[in-house]
């Protein structure tokens, strides 16, 4: 899925053990904030300080400290030669030749299985991007957005043609959502450059948002999908009480922050209005200002100050800012339903150091294709590694399936009343399991 950042040259080894054997036991002992190791292809690595210039952000590599990172490390660095040469100066050492490749309770034959996968899907060259799908996405995007505003520049600003008008804009929008994220992976072009600067033009120019915020962001969503304080995306700042775990611990502990046994109901008015114009724009503002990201700022107000200039001229300044909220109010509705199908229906817990295709299928929903479907959730529904939907494409899944454990664990249907009735009963699930804990424990 590759990763995003730019990386420098690596400095001199840290200090360690020369050429160490080491147990899994010992491994798993450096853990902590201050002092972390990992393993990726049995070799030792002590990252404690290179965490700190981990491009992809500081938390996403500290997920897997103390645990075996190689899945993880090839599924977010698409050049893996060239990264290379960063980890041999952090090398101090290889498992014992007594220890098994994987920790815990890792099983060994669906990682087997899954590199056998990988290696059919490479050797079909089905990750292989076709640039010019993206150029044309991103022209489609473009000229999308040029109607929206050529309909009220022409036609006038009446009821009718603005709200059509903040429709087309929404959804242009939410498409520049799902391309930005293909260029944040690097998952495009080879050179890398090339992906970081179409990504900055997007999610920047296009969004108004910021990059470096969305990599540290989503990169730790990929890393550790649907798992308490390491996915950002469950974190509902006890807004809401997700999964089958949270409910009961809530309840337990008589944790009552807002009116849970009707989180279902004001789900609807809190969440996907809010998300975006509310909760993400404060993040990014917050990540700008605070990591002193002056580029990301810049391209940003690159894009706000385009709005206006054609918003303006038209409704005026107040205008124009109720223009701008209620087309983030309809992208933020879009954005929930697509992106929450792999979340709230989903199984939802601590970290149970799953390998990783059990982890990212325990965060996969089944989608019918259609053409609607490929192009209102970007294509995302055809890369097998993100979470967010699986499909049947190219025959890919097929032998996916043919694995044992997908055969046993298969990624769950959406039911006939699509999502929104998925996220319902996501919600309601919760509720009921938060109400039935803190009314026993009450009794």
């Amino acid at each position: 899925m590759g990763g995003g950042g730019q990386l420098t040259e690596p400095e001199e080894p840290i200090s360690g053990r020369a050429a160490g054997v080491y147990t899994w036991e010992e491994v798993q002992s450096h853990c902590n904030r201050n002092d972390q190791w990992l393993v990726i292809n049995r070799k030792v690595y002590n990252i404690t300080q290179w965490v700190k210039r981990h491009p992809g952000g500081i938390r996403v590599i500290s997920h897997y400290a103390g645990e075996d990172a190689t899945e993880a490390f090839t599924a977010f660095h698409p050049d893996l030669k060239f990264v290379q040469k960063f980890l041999k100066p952090l090398q101090i050492g290889e498992l014992a030749a007594t220890e098994p490749s994987h920790d815990r309770n890792k099983n060994a034959t669906i990682i087997q299985d899954f590199h056998t996968l990988r290696a059919q899907v490479e050797s079909e060259g089905l990750f292989q991007a076709r640039p010019l799908f993206f150029c044309l996405h991103l022209g489609h995007i473009l000229l999308l957005e040029a109607l929206a505003w050529l309909i009220i520049w022409v036609w006038g600003t009446s009821w009718t043609l603005t709200f059509l008008s903040a429709v087309m804009l929404a959804t242009t929008q939410l498409q520049a959502g799902w391309l930005q994220h293909d260029f944040g992976h690097l998952s495009v072009f080879k050179k890398s450059s090339w992906n970081h600067l179409l990504h900055k033009f997007v999610i920047g120019h296009l969004k108004g948002a910021s990059a470096n915020w969305w990599n540290h962001r989503h990169f730790q969503h990929h890393a550790k999908p649907n798992i308490f304080s390491k996915d950002p995306d469950v974190n509902m700042l006890h807004v809401f009480v997700v999964g089958a775990t949270q409910p009961v611990e809530y309840g337990i502990k008589k944790i009552k922050y807002m009116p849970y046994h009707h989180q279902h109901k004001y789900f609807f008015l809190v969440g996907p209005p809010l998300l975006i114009p509310v909760y993400f724009n404060i993040q990014i503002i917050h990540t700008m200002i605070s990591r002193r990201k002056w580029v990301d700022l810049a391209w940003s107000l690159s894009y706000y100050l385009r709005y206006l200039c054609c918003s303006i001229p038209m409704f005026g300044l107040f205008g124009s800012v109720v223009f701008i909220s209620f087309i983030r109010i309809l992208e933020s509705h879009g954005f929930v339903w697509v992106t929450q199908m792999n979340h709230l229906p989903m199984d939802i817990d601590h970290e149970k150091n799953q390998d990783w295709l059990s982890m990212q299928l325990q965060a996969t929903c089944n989608i019918k294709q259609s053409l609607f479907n490929d192009w209102f959730s970007g294509h995302l529904n055809f890369q097998i590694e993100h979470q967010h939907v699986l499909c049947y494409a190219d025959g890919c899944l097929l032998f996916l399936l043919s694995l044992e454990f997908v055969s046993n664990n298969a990624a769950p249907q959406l039911p006939p009343g699509g999502p929104v009735k998925t996220l319902q009963q996501g919600f309601a699930d919760s509720t009921q399991r938060w109400v039935q804990t803190f009314v026993h424990e009450c009794c």
